[in-house]
């Protein structure tokens, strides 16, 4: 699961392929994850914790060939091969990715699935590129020139070459009171002071807030200069250019700040005493390997319906890998005591108390399990989304047989982590005609769930927990009230037993989870979906999110239970009623 929606601007996206995988939280989840951590008193009441269950999987596993059923056993040896350390984090762009949809690939080609990519394969190639800021660029002020990498870099999606610019002073950026009027910046290099306080994040998306600047300037911390300046990832696809270009954005270094500013200058007020030059250059290459989805079909038993497909889907990218290895068990007892949703949690520091917890429970690890620490630095993906992955083949290979009336299409789609790149690049592409798919069942995060897991919070802020029977269900009623309610049938009718948690699926819910998965890229278009997903955990974007801590045995029992709806689904007399508010497809996504 993204971390973040698909953006309908160009997507800020950055890609680690030129660091190894700066991991996003990365900086701020290694230095406390060992003992003696950074301690912070606790902003908010902390959860109840469950302790983790022994770990009885081992770390590696001996692959067993699969069967026709869905069973633990099948999943258990996908994954392990799926989410291994020989798939490096399976990051879209790299040999890990590449690997890991050669795969999918190769094993829907064993179950019988028919090829429905580009030229009668299964890869549908997506045109995934990189995009950086070239270390000649220059930003001179007057008779200063401000060097590139010291005293300024920047972040954008488009090159400037712009001479005599009047630059001006924007005031405290997101301060209305002192911040130049609407239609002020145009024309200019707008700079901005930050309110302390201001994320990386939110300075490299400045530039949205005047329009029509030839760039925007923001005073920040010179530590974020190694943000500013990772490559971004995007997809060169002409027909889906967004509806505009914002300026790009300039990070200037406090010292290089005082060649612009003195004073107390009044927001609209000339900076640096005389107009300033940018030559902004921008270098877009190719990723290292290509980025695929990988697409394939069971062709539908009913004449009259097989030209019709129900979607499965799950992601095949992950997160990758880092330069900076920590010890895997100090990490995972840490994020489960402290940072409980792992990267969504990425902020928060131990409390004194914690940290003492932290201590004790690895003391008693490390007493039981002597020798056993390990220096860890991929982020195998084994629940995200290894899990649906392995998910949908195992689906798969038991509905091949099953003779469904419409055809199934699946595909599994890459690039989700950097903005649902690949599921859109294929609901923009289709490699079926769009409108003959009546709904898409996507997959998500399966492999987790228990009580010893907190899932989510609800739209008020309660915790959700796991249990032997827990499956989070968003979107199902969203475009077709139809859909959801077979979704319940079908679970209790044909005795499924699982326990459906809908909390967030609220409108409004700040996590917005019903934007950051493939699934939001069909209902886009109006195709009606059901996400799957048996929640977050402290594992969620951590380099212990392995096979051997996932429940195969509730995974298969959701697995079989998607499989029996998209039965239900492809054998259906109508398409699922599509009730719901017509979606624009270029709009923006908020739940």
């Amino acid at each position: 699961m993204g971390l973040f929606p698909r953006l309908r601007y160009p997507a800020d996206y950055p890609s680690p392929l030129a660091m190894k995988r700066f991991s996003i939280i990365a900086a701020s989840m290694l230095a406390p994850a060992l003992l003696g951590a950074q301690q912070a008193p606790a902003t908010e009441a902390p959860p109840t914790i469950v302790p983790y269950p022994p770990t009885t999987l081992p770390l590696k596993h001996a692959a067993q060939p699969t069967t026709s059923a869905i069973t633990a056993q099948d999943l258990m040896t996908r994954l392990y091969i799926f989410a291994d350390d020989s798939m490096q984090g399976r990051e879209a762009g790299t040999i890990g990715n590449f690997k890991g949809t050669d795969y999918i690939a190769a094993e829907a080609k064993k179950i019988g699935l028919i090829p429905a990519g580009d030229n009668g394969g299964y890869f549908q190639t997506i045109p995934l590129k990189v995009r950086s800021i070239d270390n000649g660029s220059t930003f001179t002020v007057g008779d200063a020139n401000l060097a590139y990498g010291s005293d300024w870099v920047a972040t954008g999606s488009k090159s400037v070459d712009a001479s005599n610019v009047q630059i001006i002073y924007g005031g405290i950026l997101g301060d209305t009171t002192q911040m130049i009027k609407a239609g002020e910046g145009a024309g200019k290099i707008v700079v901005f002071t930050m309110p302390p306080g201001t994320s990386p994040r939110a300075m490299r998306s400045a530039a949205r807030a005047v329009e029509g600047a030839v760039a925007v300037g923001i005073i920040g911390l010179d530590q974020f200069m190694p943000f500013f300046t990772r490559p971004q990832t995007f997809v060169d696809d002409p027909s889906n250019e967004p509806a505009e270009t914002p300026p790009p954005t300039l990070l200037i270094s406090h010292a290089a700040a005082g060649k612009l500013i003195q004073g107390s200058p009044a927001p609209g007020a000339t900076l640096g005493g005389a107009p300033g030059k940018l030559d902004l250059k921008l270098s877009v290459e190719p990723v290292p390997y290509p980025a695929r989805n990988v697409v394939g079909i069971i062709r539908g038993s009913d004449p009259k319906l097989a030209g019709e497909y129900v979607a499965m889907g799950a992601h095949n990218d992950h997160i990758g890998f880092n330069n900076r290895p920590v010890d895997h068990d100090s990490l995972r007892f840490f994020n489960h005591i402290v940072r409980p949703g792992g990267a969504e949690d990425g902020a928060k520091q131990a409390t004194p108390e914690q940290q003492a917890e932290v201590n004790k429970v690895l003391a008693e690890y490390r007493a039981a399990h002597p020798n056993s620490s390990r220096p860890d630095s991929i982020s195998n993906g084994a629940d995200d989304d290894g899990s649906g992955s392995v998910s949908v083949l195992e689906i798969a290979q038991k509905m091949v047989s099953a003779k469904p009336k419409r055809s199934i299409i699946f595909v599994w789609h890459v690039g989700e982590e950097k903005g649902l790149l690949g599921s859109t690049y294929f609901t923009d592409h289709p490699t079926v005609p769009r409108d003959s798919i009546v709904a898409q069942l996507n997959m998500d995060m399966v492999g987790r769930g228990d009580a010893y897991d907190i899932t989510g919070k609800s739209k008020d802020g309660a915790i959700l927990r796991g249990s032997p029977n827990y499956l989070q269900l968003v979107g199902s009623r969203r475009l077709s009230t139809e859909l959801g309610n077979m979704a319940e049938s079908v679970n209790k009718d044909d005795k499924h037993g699982l326990v459906f948690d809908y909390s967030m699926d609220a409108n409004g819910h700040p996590d917005n989870i019903y934007c950051r998965s493939d699934h939001y890229e069909y209902a886009r278009y109006n195709i009606p979906i059901i996400f799957f997903t048996t929640g977050l955990h402290s594992d969620y974007h951590q380099v212990t999110d392995e096979p051997q801590y996932i429940d195969y045995d509730h995974m298969a029992r959701v697995d079989n239970f998607i499989e029996d709806l998209a039965m239900h689904v492809a054998n259906m007399d109508h398409r699922p009623v599509v009730d719901g508010p017509h979606m624009d497809p270029h709009g923006s996504c908020k739940q």
